[in-house]
């Protein structure tokens, strides 16, 4: 029986209602990718190039700590992971989490919420993180959502 899991980093709240809904759409178990060092609002603001978030997102080798892990990730033959939009890409705490695990033979689909931004490079960059042998399809941008699109982009998933 194949099982997936909705893993998602949210910083605001807004891509972790995104990821609860799609849970529920996708049958799929649900894990919150939680910072070792929580982020404060300080820490987000992306106008202040000497915020956490700024300097992250500006060195392509950060790898912020992750809190908790994932328990028997090999039972997983899909995984959703979802973020918002920093800077076009995925925050690299994603990276550290696609880096801590063995995706080989699964099936990873990113899903990101933005007002604006679109996709950028998330993929281009997020698959890098990943074994060749991980299936992996394209990102989608959530500006916002109801069930009807989010069980419509699951189904269009499996064709």
């Amino acid at each position: 029986m194949k099982k997936s899991l909705v893993a998602y980093f949210s910083a605001s709240g807004v891509t972790k209602e995104l990821a609860e809904a799609l849970s529920k759409v996708a049958n799929a178990n649900l894990f919150e990718i939680k910072p070792a060092t929580p982020y404060t609002q300080a820490d987000l603001d992306w106008t202040n190039k000497k915020s956490r978030s700024s300097i992250e997102m500006n060195n392509p080798n950060s790898r912020p700590e992750i809190a908790n892990k994932v328990e028997n990730m090999a039972q997983y033959d899909t995984v959703f992971i979802g973020f918002p939009i920093w800077w076009y890409v995925a925050p690299t705490i994603i990276n550290t989490f696609l880096e801590s695990y063995d995706f080989s033979g699964k099936t990873v689909i990113p899903f990101a919420t933005s007002g604006g931004s679109e996709m950028g490079k998330t993929d281009e960059v997020l698959k890098k993180c990943c074994s060749e042998a991980t299936k992996w399809k394209p990102g989608k941008r959530f500006g916002s959502f109801d069930m009807t699109t989010l069980k419509n982009w699951v189904d269009s998933l499996s064709k």
